[in-house]
């Protein structure tokens, strides 16, 4: 493969982190895939698994440094934070609200335990401002600046008037050191608790993204890769490694977009069903014409419907590391899969033997089996700062708690402090280590990478727990995994059409509990014969994709393609994608004669509707062009549409709103340098 790379070629480098793996690919537009390479992620220092990936890509394809003129990068971080309810805590500045807004849209559950506070302002529909009080903020700033990692700013009606969120970011920069996001820089639509609840999320997602983007960067200049360095958006557009920085949580979906984008690559499909399954989530999306579909009102992920503009993928918390856990209550209780992600037994074992193998046979030398038979849990290694604002209770957990996995049964007091250590867990402080399908696998021997022993012992204190009768769940070991693997195709065929009914307008999960679509994935036929099928195929993407969906169309019957690198397809797609912004202004009419346009954070008054929409569109194409340059684009092309709502009384014209919004679209930026011969490498309510 790398002899037929023409040495002038410009070479791209892709890298996508994972909950679980780091990938890496070297791409170029001529030969296509030079060399891929895979290296365990390393939450506690994402460096370490990008170079482990990096480093053996690099050595595989024999390049120099100088030879990659562009990187590009994917991951499901953001996602799989949200999915699993961790991120950092922060404060929520609601400026115009009140308590009952709280209510609205999820906000109340996503804030959780998290702080907020209010304060009088906000504007109405025209941008028309309330008087803005911000002493209360002032008065608890000294307190949050020590207790929090972020802070989310939200005033009413913002989209209208963002003068009063200004005022407010500038009042904690001044006071705090802390990253501060205010709700009109990431959203120009309508809907208070909704865009009050992006901004929270994005805040919490700061820390962890600026984590990641700034190991990328460090690692890269260590090894003098002199490249711009791109991130891929939840939409599949590419944006500068800054911009990500700055809008964290428009990099949820970033690694399934990815993937959407390599399978259409790969496959050169132009309809299809994407099924893209990782460590943490399943991820299933809708390839139709040769694009991603986006969600026209925003991504949903872990329950949340952000504001967030991405594709419109369905996100499942099952994958190769999900959690496997009995439905108690029956005679013969059925196994359950995620949503939360455990460290598998295999990999603790891996890194630490001793101490999970020991732990293991210990439990099983006892003559009754326990729910804590086979957990443990450790640190993740995050810096203590991120500890800052624990209860009592978790921070004397939480120091019980060290690097090296601690048994559950051993670390845990008292049923109570279950609920102590889920908190840990939420926080990113802690992981639970237990048994996953992918200890499944190691157990019959379709993956032997990790510690294949800790995965088998694992397995016999599974199956040794007793159902409703008093009778094992299991034969043995290799019963219960073989249970656990068809258990995730199955769910994996339900994620499937889950997605597909609810492409097709109906409710997705009530529709595939449906029994006469549970007999038909059955494969249950009496005197009616049931069956079902997918007018276009089923792409299957990840690392385990060949082991679970193997068996995938005889429950659906559809055809299932894995790609030759359907196992590094996010990086793939990360590195052949292009940047595409957006920018919106709005024109309404607050008064008879008045034209007031919004565009950005500027607020103009026209006498004349043609004026305030030749304005709107001069103002959203020079917006949007630096936006372009700012997500990294070399030449955009820059297209503008306009929406006139107006209407008619007794035969005259009444405007009501306009919308002008301008794209601007185009490859990113390379590394100009010429490359260094080969070598081998190291509405009225908001």
């Amino acid at each position: 493969m790398i002899d037929r790379v023409d040495k002038n070629e410009p070479l791209f480098l892709g890298i996508d982190t994972g909950g679980t793996y780091t990938d890496a690919v070297i791409w170029s537009e001529g030969s296509g895939v030079v060399a891929k390479a895979k290296a365990l992620t390393t939450r506690h220092d994402l460096a370490v698994g990008i170079s482990g990936a990096v480093d053996v890509v690099m050595k595989r394809a024999a390049i120099h440094p100088a030879s990659i003129k562009l990187v590009s990068m994917s991951t499901t971080l953001a996602t799989n934070a949200l999915v699993e309810g961790q991120g950092g805590r922060v404060a929520l500045v609601m400026i115009g609200f009140d308590e009952a807004d709280l209510g609205r849209d999820g906000l109340k559950r996503a804030l959780g335990t998290d702080p907020v506070v209010f304060c009088p302002g906000g504007h109405d529909v025209h941008g028309k401002p309330q008087p803005l009080d911000l002493a209360g903020l002032d008065r608890r700033l000294p307190e949050l600046a020590e207790s929090v990692s972020g802070i989310a700013i939200c005033g009413y009606f913002a989209t209208r008037n963002p003068e009063h969120e200004l005022s407010a970011r500038d009042l904690v920069r001044e006071k705090t050191r802390l990253p501060v996001t205010a709700s009109h820089e990431l959203s120009a639509r309508l809907g208070g608790p909704r865009r009050a609840l992006t901004t929270l999320l994005n805040a919490r997602l700061i820390s962890m993204i600026d984590r990641l983007v700034e190991a990328t960067e460090d690692f890269l200049a260590s090894r003098n890769i002199n490249a711009p360095l791109m991130v891929v958006r939840g939409d599949g557009a590419l944006v500068s490694a800054a911009f990500a920085r700055s809008r964290p949580i428009e990099t949820i979906l970033s690694g399934p977009a990815a993937s959407l984008i390599g399978a259409r690559h790969m496959t050169g499909l132009e309809n299809a069903l994407v099924s893209d399954i990782g460590g943490t989530t399943t991820d299933v999306a809708v390839l139709d014409r040769g694009r991603p579909r986006l969600d026209p009102e925003g991504a949903v992920v872990g329950g949340y419907r952000t504001m967030v503009e991405a594709v419109a993928m369905r996100t499942f918390g099952l994958g190769g590391d999900s959690e496997v856990a009995l439905k108690d209550g029956f005679l013969a209780p059925r196994l359950l899969l995620g949503p939360r992600r455990l460290v598998p037994l295999a990999l603790a074992g891996m890194a630490h033997s001793e101490a999970v193998s020991s732990e293991l046979e210990r439990q099983l030398r006892a003559s009754h089996p326990s729910r804590m038979d086979g957990r443990f849990a450790l640190r993740t290694g995050l810096p203590e700062k991120l500890a800052a604002g624990l209860s009592s209770p978790e921070a004397a957990l939480y120091r019980k708690i060290g690097p090296v996995p601690r048994p559950l049964d051993d670390l845990l007091s008292s049923n109570s402090q279950n609920a102590t250590l889920d908190r840990l867990v939420a926080r990113g402080l802690a992981r639970i280590v237990g048994f996953t399908p992918s200890d499944a696998a190691h157990v019959v021997g379709r993956q032997d990478n990790w510690n294949a022993a800790a995965a088998r012992l694992g397995a016999e204190l599974f199956a040794r727990r007793r159902d409703g009768r008093g009778q094992p769940v299991a034969a043995g070991p290799e019963e219960l995994a073989e249970r656990v693997l068809a258990a995730v195709t199955r769910a994996s065929a339900e994620a499937i059409l889950e997605t597909a009914f609810a492409e097709d307008g109906l409710d997705g999960p009530a529709t595939v509990a449906h029994s006469l679509v549970q007999r038909a994935v059955d494969g249950d036929s009496r005197i009616t014969r049931l069956s079902l099928g997918l007018d276009r195929p089923v792409v299957g993407l990840g690392a385990s994709a060949r082991l679970h969906y193997a068996e995938l169309p005889g429950l659906f019957g559809a055809s299932c393609i894995v790609p030759e690198d359907a196992d590094v397809a996010n990086a793939l797609g990360a590195v052949v994608g292009q940047v595409r912004m957006s920018a919106e202004a709005t024109v309404s009419q607050p008064e008879e004669g008045i034209f007031r346009l919004l565009s950005g954070s500027e607020v103009q008054d026209f006498r004349v509707e043609t004026e305030a929409l030749a304005a709107a569109e001069a103002g959203v194409r020079a917006l949007v062009a630096v936006r372009a340059r700012q997500a990294g684009a070399e030449a955009a092309k820059i297209e503008v549409s306009q929406e006139v709502k107006a209407s008619t009384i007794q035969g005259r014209r009444m405007f009501v709103e306009a919308r002008v919004v301008a794209v601007a679209t185009g490859r990113p930026r390379i590394a100009v340098d010429q490359p260094a011969a080969r070598e081998p490498a190291g509405a009225s309510s908001d």
